[in-house]
């Protein structure tokens, strides 16, 4: 079983996300890479870090291509959050801003959907709904958000449950 929780930004996806997690021990997968230079974002993930339960194992993923095999190997629930970092791993690790084919990318879409799919134990995935705003002005802006739809929408199609967070309320899509 697998839940998708998305949501714009300061929604609430991530700790209704945390809530949906009923067990005493749980495995939880940043996908955000921290960057001691910006202390607004070293803040942020503190912020998540501070609010996981201490029985709960966070593991900090090295690559992106890591996840797949991460859930084929479960063995207690699993949050993973979030996709929108994720992706942006994953496009910076394939210089897709600067051009480079897609390809490898949505190999690695592709490979994730299908281990969402297999994932042995409860799943709950975090992502960003970035495509109801306005289009992007540039390029990588588009392309981001062009991505990450496709991601969403792969991922969607494997959940069980599908939630989207409007102003901390979640609203069912399926």
């Amino acid at each position: 079983m697998a839940t998708l929780v998305l949501g714009g930004a300061r929604s609430g996806k991530s700790a209704h996300a945390e809530g949906l997690l009923t067990a005493d021990h749980a495995t939880y997968v940043a996908t955000a890479r921290p960057d001691p230079t910006d202390p607004e974002w070293t803040a942020r993930l503190a912020a998540h870090a501070a609010r996981r339960p201490p029985t709960w194992t966070t593991i900090e993923l090295s690559t992106p291509q890591a996840l797949a095999p991460l859930l084929a190997e479960a063995t207690t629930p699993v949050l993973v959050d979030d996709l929108a970092t994720w992706l942006t791993t994953l496009l910076d690790d394939t210089n897709a801003w600067t051009g480079a084919p897609l390809t490898q990318a949505r190999a690695e879409y592709a490979r994730l959907a299908t281990a969402v799919a297999a994932c042995p134990t409860p799943l709950t995935l975090v992502s960003a709904e970035v495509g109801l705003g306005v289009v992007p002005s540039t390029p990588t802006g588009r392309l981001f958000r062009d991505e990450l739809g496709t991601l969403n929408a792969a991922l969607a199609e494997t959940c069980t449950d599908v939630l989207l967070l409007v102003a901390g309320i979640p609203l069912r899509l399926r």
